[in-house]
């Protein structure tokens, strides 16, 4: 899709982040945009800027872990805004511990928002796009996790992996529709997935909390400061639009994480040559 003026645009964690700064640029493009989160006081606050500026923006709340919730906001898109063209499945949670203190309500919690909030939006949109034909393009958020198990046993890890498979594949399945895919993996950059333990729903339980003494502690307290020194969303957000126009279907935002992903690739290719001989 190179015409964005005039086209809707729908994104979930839209209140902060990347999801903001991707509703922004969407919307200094000409976009309509409908803002999706489950922080309500924040999706206000980012409305109200963006609509400061002249955008034609929206707010929904959605929990995108139910699926009736993201049926329920695309519904209320598609009344507000028309037809949708580009749907940001970015929506996304950080859990976790030490190998053998991961909760299975974190794990719940994390799978529920990273894949599955991925799934609903899909599901929720994609028959809508395929019925109006005038194209369209899905840009679903991983991270670096997905392409680098560097956090080991990690139910974000797990979950990035899942989401670059799911586009890969519908990326595949949507080409010859005139439909795009994107996955974006960034690493670090300046969001507030840090402290995501603020919008955790209370049947997934509390948000555990380390010992300040313990490794956990150490390693959640640097990778605090790797996000604050982080790239800056508007960046990643400009380079999804260059992604989409291009329909390109990898959108990488840190190229020194080059070694990291050849490392792993090259051990892949090594194992698949030791049989081959």
């Amino acid at each position: 899709m190179r015409e964005l003026a005039g086209k809707g645009a729908f994104v979930t964690g839209a209140a902060s982040g990347i999801g903001l700064a991707m509703a922004t640029a969407f919307a200094r493009e000409g976009m309509k945009v409908m803002l999706a989160d489950i922080e309500n006081g924040a999706l206000d606050k980012a409305v109200a800027g963006l609509r400061a500026t002249g955008a034609n923006a929206h707010g929904i709340v959605c929990d995108v872990a139910d699926p009736a919730s993201v049926d329920g906001a695309a519904q209320a898109s598609f009344l507000a805004l028309g037809n949708i063209h580009i749907v940001c499945n970015n929506a996304g949670v950080a859990a976790g511990g030490g190998l053998e203190r991961i909760s299975v309500d974190d794990w719940r919690w994390v799978v529920d928002v990273n894949l599955m909030g991925v799934v609903h939006g899909i599901r929720s949109f994609l028959p809508h796009i395929r019925k109006h034909g005038e194209g369209g393009h899905f840009v679903n958020t991983a991270s670096m996790a997905g392409m680098n198990a560097g956090l080991g046993l990690s139910p974000y890890s797990a979950t990035k992996f899942a989401v670059v498979s799911i586009s890969e594949g519908l990326w595949a399945q949507l080409k010859p529709l005139g439909i795009g895919v994107s996955v974006l993996c960034p690493s670090y950059v300046r969001t507030r997935i840090g402290d995501s333990g603020r919008n955790r729903p209370e049947h997934y339980g509390p948000t555990r909390r380390h010992d300040p003494a313990s490794i956990e502690a150490a390693i959640v307290a640097e990778i605090g400061r790797r996000i604050e020194a982080g790239l800056d969303p508007a960046t990643v957000a400009a380079q999804v639009l260059a992604a989409i126009r291009e329909q390109r279907l990898y959108v990488f935002t840190h190229p020194g994480m080059r070694a990291e992903v050849e490392e792993r690739f090259s051990a892949i290719l090594a194992a698949m040559d030791a049989v081959s001989d």
